[in-house]
Order: C-alpha cells, then structure tokens, then sequence
C-alpha cells in the first residue's frame, strides 16, 4: 500500500496548499538575500547606493504609463483569482466519494459514500465493548478510504476490539466492495459515562 493512498485515511491532503506556501516562502527568501548582497556592495558600491526606486526605472513607467497600468491591473486581478480559487478549495467540504461496483453499460451499480459509512457504522457498534461508532468514506472513486471513531465501554480489551475490527468488519467491507485494500485509520476513545449525582 503506497504511503499516498494511506495518507488518505487520515487526514485530508494539502499538498498544493503546502506547495504554493514553499514557493512563495522561497521567492521572498530568495529576495530578502539578493537585497541584503546588494545593500552590502557585494554586487558593486555603486549599485549599494542605488534607491530602491530606480530612477531609470521610474522615468520609463513615466513614459509607459498606460501600459504599466494595464499590465499592473492585469497581474492584481489575476492574483485575486488565483487567492479567491486557492481559498475556496481550501474551504470547500471534503469529497465522499461512492463505489462502482459494475461499470457495465446499462447495468452500473454504485454503493453511495453514505450507505458505505452506514454499513460499517452499524458493524463496529455490533463489537463486544463498543458503545457507538463514526465511520466516514473518504478519497476517491477509485481509491476510497476510511476513517473510523470507536467509543469503547470502561475496561474492554482493546486487543479483542481490534482484531474483531479488522477480521469481522473491515473484511466484510473489502469483500463487499470488492477492494483487495481499503486503507482505514481507527482512532478509539472511552466512552465517559453519565455523571453520578452526589447526595
């Protein structure tokens, strides 16, 4: 099972998030050295002394100013697209993804993300020493995964609960599905019980 599809289970993916982060870190590093070798007259004493607003620079968007301003307006707006794209795939809920159990034309058969969840929510919660369960189908139609939460009673074998886990309920759901794997992440929590009222 590659690392990838595992990863899947356990939380959702921010890699392109991560990525644009990286690179835009690296750009402003990148610019932060280059203005610290040149204000050090590394690159020539001259040019250390230059401003930061050439002059050159400043006559020539002087006489190219509607140009400058397009392309100036042109590169705003396509930064606020890109922000408003990026910020809303960040935002959007994760995908549920459902199973193709046939693709044959005519004759497609599907299981919902829903009735996956349902299914093997209904099977944990049949475990000796679980008292509720949460599952959630998570990743994709091609690769789905799952993300199980099981409430344990006070004092239950964690061991048993395991082994059950993955020999009565996580079986049966690869082999309903037809999956040789379905990568799952199980996070298990005591069920506190009702507060006692003291008299």
């Amino acid at each position: 099972m590659s690392k990838s599809v595992a990863a899947k289970a356990l939380s959702r993916s921010y890699t392109g998030e991560r990525t644009l982060t990286f690179l835009v870190g690296l750009l402003a590093l990148a610019g932060g050295a280059l203005a610290l070798v040149v204000g050090f007259g590394v690159l020539g004493e001259f040019r250390g002394r230059r401003p930061l607003l050439d002059p050159m620079a400043l006559d020539w968007l002087g006489g190219h100013a509607t140009p400058a301003r397009m392309v100036a307006i042109g590169l705003g707006v396509l930064l606020f697209v890109l922000g408003l794209r990026g910020t809303l795939r960040s935002l959007r809920p994760e995908p549920r993804p459902d199973v193709d159990l046939d693709r044959t034309e005519g004759a497609e058969l599907v299981v919902t993300a829903g009735a996956i969840s349902g299914a093997v929510q209904a099977d944990a919660e049949q475990l000796d020493g679980v008292s509720r369960a949460r599952v959630r189908a998570v990743g994709s139609r091609t690769s789905p995964a799952l993300r199980v939460t099981l409430w344990l009673h006070e004092g239950t074998d964690l061991k048993r609960v395991w082994e059950d886990l993955d020999a009565r309920v996580l079986t049966r759901a690869r082999e309903s599905l037809g999956l040789d794997v379905l990568p799952t992440a199980v996070r298990l929590e005591l069920d506190t019980s009702a507060a006692k009222r003291v008299r």
